[in-house]
């Protein structure tokens, strides 16, 4: 049972909580999820099952889409709802057109600084570690892209909105930011992660769902075998006498064989059988004129 689960992870437990119920349900003793969600947010979770753990990187670097309440008016020293009051703003002076244009003003490659209140590591140690010790850490502010945010509520003091972010974007930051911008503060009241990459939640599985499955149940969605989950990958297909040197680790010596552009600069390359078997997952050096192999498959 090597696969990848979609599942919609409720409120109020941890990612890695959600990972051992998917190992509880499906009997099985390795798993991992591929990007945390914090216990305040519901939504898309992606838990690999066995060998399928090797390729959680693959998926971690993927674009994320989210659907958020922000409260505005006061600011928490975790930038979201679990936290304390830090500060607190009577009167929010700000109207429909200034909330959208102050959103719209986040879009692009932007710097963001990562919250205390994070999973982080300083010297091995988790940046929340130090922050309920009340120690600061000097953080640096990472580049990220807002593909996308658009308003899509407000019911003072809450405003709600959509966003495609790359990876690494703290969201509970962002409102934050915002709250700063509009100089009224604000914070992260609650939190749904409705897409990774090409995965939706609508095509997610519940908990309840999953042991349906385990008993026998039947489902179009939600499970995926290693290949289907990596569809966005390109495939290099190999000759039969090129197997044993796969199945070893070997590079692929391209020589003269030219390879299509989007091979050479994919961040990783499905290596498979004749018959279409996946054998492995690869990655071009321009240097060599080659596909070294990064994960490989027995």
């Amino acid at each position: 049972m090597d696969i990848i689960i979609s599942i919609n992870k409720p409120k109020d437990i941890t990612s890695q909580e959600a990972v051992t119920e998917v190992k509880r349900i499906l009997k099985v003793k390795r798993a991992g999820h591929t990007g945390t969600l914090d216990p305040m947010a519901t939504g898309l979770l992606i838990i690999c099952i066995n060998s399928a753990t090797r390729l959680a990187s693959y998926f971690s670097g993927l674009d994320k889409e989210y659907k958020a309440v922000m409260k505005l008016g006061e600011t928490t020293d975790t930038q979201d709802a679990c936290g304390n009051i830090m500060e607190k703003c009577d009167e929010i002076m700000v109207d429909h057109t200034l909330i959208e244009d102050t959103l719209k003003s986040f879009k692009g490659k932007i710097l963001q600084q990562p919250p205390m209140f994070s999973a982080l590591k300083h010297k091995g140690k988790s940046l929340y570690k130090y922050a309920r010790q009340g120690i600061e850490i000097e953080r640096k502010h990472r580049e990220i892209v807002i593909h996308n945010i658009e308003l899509i509520n407000i019911d003072f003091p809450y405003v709600t909105f959509k966003t495609q972010c790359s990876k690494g974007t703290y969201i509970r930051t962002l409102c934050h930011d915002i709250g700063q911008k509009l100089r009224v503060g604000a914070h992260l009241s609650g939190l749904v992660r409705t897409a990774i990459g090409p995965f939706s939640i609508r095509d997610s599985l519940t908990f309840a769902e999953l042991m349906s499955v385990s008993e026998g149940g039947q489902t179009d969605k939600g499970i995926y075998t290693m290949d289907e989950a990596l569809s966005w990958l390109p495939e290099f297909k190999i000759q039969e006498s090129l197997l044993s040197s796969v199945i070893h680790g070997n590079p692929i010596k391209l020589n003269n064989l030219k390879l299509i552009d989007n091979i050479k600069t994919a961040a990783g390359i499905k290596i498979k059988s004749p018959e279409g078997d996946l054998l492995a997952i690869g990655s071009y050096s321009t240097v060599k004129n080659e596909i070294k192999m990064d994960v490989v498959f027995s």
